[in-house]
């Protein structure tokens, strides 16, 4: 389960990512374009190109997972 507190890192990924790719991918989209750590604890929110789902990458300590989220629109974000 993921938990967000107020310690808790989010970046956003603005360009749209290829969903075809896998954890491996994901973790490589944080090293080059985002210049970051995949394993710092942090949350990665990379979106599709359509806008209709979101990929999370987040490390928990001892796991790299990615979850899906289906249904999601920008206007929905917004509101």
């Amino acid at each position: 389960m993921l938990q967000l507190t107020p310690q808790s890192r989010v970046f956003v990924a603005i360009e749209a990512a290829d969903f075809r790719r896998g954890i491996d991918g994901l973790a490589a989209l944080c090293r080059q374009r985002l210049r970051e750590d995949p394993f710092s604890g942090a949350i990665f929110v990379f979106g599709n190109r359509r806008s209709t789902a979101l990929k999370l990458l987040c490390y928990d300590g001892t796991l790299l997972d990615s979850k899906r989220l289906f249904s999601v629109t920008t206007s929905t974000l917004l509101d």
